[in-house]
């Protein structure tokens, strides 16, 4: 298959140049497994595993390949297996903190164009937890669209939508059944060839049953959620890179309810553009919106401008942010230090070498 099928760019060609003349190949990551992959190639698909130096500089979960990456490649056709040797810059990457710390990212996905954030117009809609998807997209740098499934059982459509829209913040909104494979033609802009579209949403939401109408066939499994409050189960248990007939390609996601943020100032910013607008009038520049005079924000919580749920969520999400600053900057301090000890040492042991006595 062709590169450019595969989401190949000149920003890509350009970074992998000075691999080119020395012979090596590129692919892009299609699954992880453990210590596994299966790589996209123009010489077909290939199993991949990392060469030795590459697993001696990587520092973090994040230095390794993940779905989604382009990866510099030694092939061997003969058993189509390839050895790993980098990955090229990221033009996107879509993290979160990793399970069981608090100090590390996860890189979820890598290099996508349009991230679709699923919602179920069932119990699972909520406008909080879209907000949090928002805040994860704009981190990531990929461009966000919120759909809103299972159209064909709500019966406050319109006003759900309308909602969805007070907090998209003019992001595109698409109201569909992905079961009864109604309005997937809005889509079509966003699964043209060689477009890279990922999907982000909790179990239940429909992502597999999205998955299957698109690609054609069924492909991942699907469950019912519960009617009580319509969770559902892991039906995807693993990131996966598909073609889709559109010739667009579509990385599906394990269900996420909980969403531990990895982000910026920035994407904050972005996501409640409304609320950072009201602070830029607030009398004061270092307003805590509190009881301060002249507060804007307190005064469009007082008119109804403003809602009180999404101000707290606004406040959480902040302090979310501050924390996990506090974290990285403490491991980036203790990166920082087992580098440099690392260092020390090997220059210790080269001048207590014997080769170095006699120079």
């Amino acid at each position: 298959m062709k590169l450019v099928n595969l989401g190949w760019s000149d920003t890509f060609a350009h970074s992998f140049a000075p691999y080119a003349v020395q012979g090596y190949r590129v692919g892009r990551v299609a699954v992880v497994h453990r210590s596994q992959y299966h790589l996209y190639t123009e010489q077909g698909d290939l199993s991949a595993a990392l060469t030795g130096k590459f697993r001696h500089h990587a520092q973090t979960p994040i230095d390794f390949p993940t779905v989604g990456d382009w990866v510099v490649i030694q092939v061997h056709l003969e058993t189509k297996q390839a050895l790993i040797e980098t990955v090229l810059p990221r033009k996107s990457q879509f993290s979160r903190q990793a399970a069981g710390s608090r100090t590390t990212a996860q890189i979820v996905a890598a290099n996508i164009d349009t991230l679709f954030l699923i919602s179920g117009l069932d119990q699972d809609f909520n406008l909080r937890r879209i907000e949090r998807y928002l805040v994860m997209a704009w981190e990531s740098g990929a461009n966000p669209v919120i759909i809103l499934n299972k159209a064909d059982i709500c019966q406050e459509l319109d006003q759900k939508r309308l909602c969805g829209e007070d907090v998209a913040m003019g992001v595109p909104i698409i109201t569909l059944s992905a079961l009864h494979q109604n309005n997937l033609e809005a889509l079509n802009p966003y699964l043209i060839p060689g477009h890279t579209v990922a999907l982000l949403g909790s179990s239940g939401v429909g992502k597999s049953t999205l998955t299957n109408q698109l690609i054609g066939r069924d492909l991942q499994a699907t469950q019912a959620v519960r009617t009580d409050d319509s969770h559902g189960r892991h039906t995807t248990t693993s990131r996966t890179m598909l073609h889709l007939p559109t010739g667009a390609l579509l990385i599906d996601t394990p269900g996420m309810r909980e969403l531990q943020l990895w982000l910026t100032e920035d994407s904050v910013e972005e996501t409640f553009a409304d609320i950072e607008s009201l602070a830029q009038s607030c009398r004061f520049r270092n307003c805590q919106h509190q009881s301060e005079p002249g507060c804007a924000i307190q005064a469009a919580l007082m008119t109804g401008e403003l809602s009180n749920k999404r101000f707290n969520s606004y406040q959480k999400l902040q302090k979310e942010q501050a924390y996990v600053h506090r974290q990285q900057n403490q491991q980036a301090q203790a990166n920082s230090k087992a580098r440099w000890k690392k260092i020390t040492k090997t220059i210790r042991q080269k001048k207590n070498s014997p080769e170095e006595k006699w120079t």
